[in-house]
C-alpha cells in the first residue's frame, strides 16, 4: 500500500455564528469571525488516497481523474463562494476548518475509483489546519 497527496486550492468567505446564541454570546466565543458580513480565506486542501500501485501504470490512482474529482466535488462548489450563504453544508454547520474538512471528506467519499480516501487536510492559514481521517470506529 501507498500513501498519494494531491493539493487543491480555493478561496472562500465565511463566519462563524450560532443562531440560538445572543450576539453578544456570538462574539464572545468567535471574536472578529462573528461578523455576519464574513471574511475570506485563500485555502489549501490536501486529499491523500491509500492503495496498490497498479504494476502496469505505475499510478494508485489516475492523476488527472483525482484531480477533476476534486475540482468538480470541492473547488467548483466551494471557490469565491461565501460558505454559509452559498454551500448547503454549512447551512446546518459553522464552517469552521475542521467542519469544512469534515464537508469535503463526505463530498469525495466513494468517488475516487481504485483507491480508499485515507486524509483530508484543510489549511486555513499556513500555520492552521484540520485533518479528517474519517468515521472512527469504536
Amino acid at each position: 500500500m501507498i500513501l498519494l497527496t494531491r493539493k487543491a486550492e480555493f478561496s472562500s468567505a465565511h463566519y462563524y455564528w450560532i443562531d440560538s446564541w445572543s450576539q453578544e454570546e456570538n462574539e464572545r466565543v468567535f471574536g472578529k469571525c462573528a461578523n455576519r458580513n464574513g471574511h475570506g480565506h485563500n485555502y489549501t486542501l490536501e486529499v491523500t488516497v491509500s492503495g496498490e500501485v497498479d504494476p502496469v501504470s505505475g499510478f494508485v490512482v489516475d492523476l488527472k481523474e483525482l484531480k477533476e474529482i476534486l475540482e468538480r466535488e470541492v473547488v467548483s462548489v466551494y471557490d469565491h463562494r461565501h460558505l454559509n450563504l452559498e454551500v448547503p453544508e454549512f447551512k446546518v454547520m459553522i464552517p469552521t476548518t475542521e467542519n469544512i474538512a469534515v464537508a469535503i471528506w463526505r463530498r469525495l467519499e466513494g468517488k475516487i475509483p481504485q483507491a480508499k480516501l485515507y486524509r483530508v487536510r484543510v489549511y486555513e492559514m499556513a500555520d492552521l489546519f484540520a485533518d479528517y481521517y474519517g468515521e472512527i470506529d469504536g
